[in-house]
Order: C-alpha cells, then sequence, then structure tokens
C-alpha cells in the first residue's frame, strides 16, 4: 500500500487531519520518508474523544492535563467551600474531579506506578479539602471514610465493568471480541464456570496492560458470585464492596 496517496485517495482536510505515528522513536522516524504529503499532519500528540493520545502511549500528556485542571477546580472549590453543605461541596467534587480522573481510565491500565500516584495525589487533595485533614495526617482513613476507592480500585472497577457487560451481550463487539470464554481440558468444576481465557503476553511491559491481557486476568480473580450477578447494579454494588475491602480492609 502506498501510504502517500493516502491524501489524495482521501481528499484530507489540511484543517481536520492529523496522523500520530505509535511506536519507539526510531521505528517512527524511519517510517516518516515513505509518508510522502502526510508528513504535514504528523503529530507528537492528538486528542481524541478528550484524551491525548501520545506517540508513546504513555499517557503523560493526559494525566498531566487531568493534574492541571483537576488542581484549578480544586481552587475553586476551596474558596466555596465555607458557605456549602457538606453534601454539596461533595457533589462538587465529584463533578468536577472524580468525573475527571474515571473519564477513560480503562485506558490507565499497565501505566507506570508514578503515573498513577499523580492521579491519587488529586484524589488525597480533594479528601483532604471536603475533611479538613492537614497534609502531615495520614488520607488512607480519610479514603476508607468517605467510602472512596482509590484510583488504582477505580481503574480496576471499571475494566471489571466492561467485562461483565462483554459477557452478559451489553458491550460493543471492539470489546467482546477481544475476550473469549475459557474451555478446559478436563471437565469444569462449578468454580471454573464463567471463567475466560487469558492469552499469551507478547511482552512482560506491554503486553500485560492490553484490555486483551488484563481485563480475563482480573476478571478471573473474581469471587464466581461476583461474576455471575443477575443484574449489572447488583454487580456493581458487590464489585464496589470487594475492591473496598481488598483497599483498606
Amino acid at each position: 500500500m502506498d501510504i502517500g496517496n493516502i491524501e489524495i485517495k482521501h481528499r484530507l482536510a489540511e484543517y481536520k487531519t492529523e496522523l500520530l505515528l505509535i511506536g519507539p522513536k526510531d521505528k517512527r522516524e524511519a517510517l516518516l520518508p515513505s509518508l510522502g504529503n502526510l508528513n504535514q499532519y504528523v503529530r507528537e500528540q492528538v486528542t481524541s474523544l478528550g484524551v491525548i493520545l501520545d506517540s508513546d502511549l504513555s499517557l503523560k500528556p493526559h494525566i498531566n492535563k487531568v493534574t492541571k485542571t483537576a488542581y484549578f477546580h480544586l481552587r475553586n472549590i476551596a474558596k466555596v467551600h465555607p458557605f456549602l453543605t457538606q453534601p454539596d461541596a461533595e457533589k462538587l467534587v465529584h463533578a468536577f474531579i472524580t468525573s475527571r480522573l474515571d473519564y477513560c481510565n480503562a485506558l490507565f491500565t499497565g501505566l507506570p506506578k508514578k503515573s498513577i500516584e499523580k492521579l491519587q495525589l488529586i484524589q488525597n487533595s480533594a479528601a483532604r479539602l471536603l475533611t479538613k485533614t492537614r497534609k502531615m495526617e495520614h488520607i488512607t482513613p480519610v479514603l476508607a471514610e468517605l467510602h472512596w476507592l482509590p484510583v488504582s480500585y477505580r481503574i480496576h472497577f471499571k475494566v471489571l465493568l466492561l467485562v461483565f457487560k462483554a459477557v452478559n451481550g451489553l458491550a460493543p463487539c471492539y470489546i467482546t471480541d477481544k475476550l473469549s470464554s475459557y474451555t478446559p481440558a478436563r471437565a469444569l468444576r462449578s468454580a471454573d464456570v464463567g471463567l475466560l481465557r487469558i492469552p499469551d503476553a507478547p511482552s512482560k511491559r506491554i503486553g500485560e496492560s492490553t484490555f486483551s491481557y488484563y481485563a480475563p486476568k482480573r476478571w478471573n480473580a473474581l469471587p464466581q458470585h461476583i461474576r455471575e450477578a443477575e443484574s449489572i447494579n447488583i454487580f456493581k454494588r458487590q464489585l464496589n464492596t470487594y475492591l473496598f475491602n481488598h483497599a483498606y480492609i
């Protein structure tokens, strides 16, 4: 396929078109000569549905943007906090902070611990603001008292919710196609019902963070009664309790 002819065939609009090359820097640079006129559209990062994607898929630019925006809103909430009731203040935090931490957070699987910690610091700051907890005080009991799952567990929650929807025919095909049922050589035990096949990971750093690997691994670790929940509301309630106990107890 002649990549350089794509512009002609599809009549790309210059002001609408962006091209993101994903992969190691040396391979991206080696590909540039074959792009021809498409070089003008190459970007270091692009925004898709509110998520900033970079060529390394590190999501660092996106997390930096979330961090900057969240702290901006936290400062504004702090100004009006003395005039708000506690429930109203918490609603503001969920509307302006939690919603940003949760948005497309299933993409955060496999990110370096340092990246997740940046997001966790935002949640910690929001909890301190709501409860007037000083910086020197330990934040974990405060998060538990607020019944907030830590950021890493919120990521688990989102991924497992997507799996539940896929298993029960409630998810789009681009998600369900990534999952397949586990079929053992011998007869199933009752505890094996509802398990998913975990594919071989091509590499530990990248392969184990993909949805097709990470999601079934997390799903299979759930207790059977949660996997077999009768409705999505029951599943969410049981999963939240399960993850909360793992996080704080």
